[in-house]
């Protein structure tokens, strides 16, 4: 069934000024996860030799440990925010994720911090998909594209900040504390989102094409599966994920030992 909105003034959600408003916050989260989530990247000479952990341990540590369950739980998420409070899934999402990154910086082994980067993957899991669903619900049709392209830059803001101040803080104050200073103002960010974004009205953009209750997941992949434009972008998207990430993750280690070779 559709969600009333919880703000005392129910007009809030379509004010223009509340829009860009609502969204800047949304940029900030999404920018706030992919800081913590790139951070690895940068750190990832530093921890393999200070865990003396081999490739094929970090490459496990930056990949399947965060990407099985980022992955698979990013679906019945999705679900719980078609039906529930989206601006609170942000709200935990975004305390899980800030604070197992915290937790990050105190792993005294690999398996700690395997441990602890499952839990980042968990909460960010919890970020896109009502995310997603807010703007669709707070921008009318002809501003959706430009909202949702405006969200997008969370990517690369966060590549943007993991990678320079993350370089910086790793060099100066060492990987853990890092990884400390970078998850710490998620959980401000949390308190922001909770208590200033208002939960919009479910289909208050799309008038009497809203759906009154949410169709179950079966149904849903039957529908995607046979829209070959939806099945092509996601293979299309699950490829070049699989090239970029691998990419963005890994040359930071390359440049280090490109600069400084280990010794034989």
């Amino acid at each position: 069934m559709t969600q009333p909105s919880d703000s005392d003034q129910p007009g809030v959600t379509t004010a223009p000024w509340y829009r860009w408003y609502a969204l800047a916050v949304l940029v900030l989260v999404f920018t706030s996860s992919h800081v913590d989530r790139q951070i690895m990247g940068i750190l990832l000479e530093p921890i393999k030799h200070d865990l003396n952990a081999s490739d094929t341990q970090m490459g496990f540590l930056i990949g399947l440990t965060f990407a099985l369950f980022y992955a698979t739980l990013g679906m019945p998420i999705a679900m719980l925010a078609d039906r529930g409070n989206r601006r609170n899934i942000i709200t935990w999402a975004i305390t899980i994720w800030s604070g197992m990154t915290v937790l990050c910086g105190y792993a005294q082994s690999f398996a700690q911090l395997a441990i602890t980067r499952i839990g980042v993957g968990i909460g960010e899991a919890g970020s896109s998909p009502p995310s997603h669903s807010m703007i669709s619900d707070m921008f009318p049709m002809r501003q959706r594209g430009t909202a949702m392209g405006i969200y997008a830059l969370g990517v690369n803001l966060g590549l943007l900040i993991a990678y320079l101040a993350g370089g910086w803080m790793s060099q100066h104050w060492g990987w853990r504390t890092t990884f400390i200073v970078v998850g710490l103002p998620g959980l401000a960010i949390a308190l922001l989102t909770r208590f200033t974004v208002v939960e919009p009205k479910r289909g208050q953009q799309d008038g009497d094409r809203v759906l009154q209750q949410a169709p179950p997941f079966n149904e849903v992949a039957r529908y995607m599966w046979h829209t070959p434009a939806a099945r092509h972008v996601i293979f299309g998207s699950a490829l070049a994920g699989f090239v970029g990430y691998g990419m963005v993750l890994w040359l930071p280690a390359f440049f280090v030992r490109s600069a400084w070779p280990e010794p034989d």
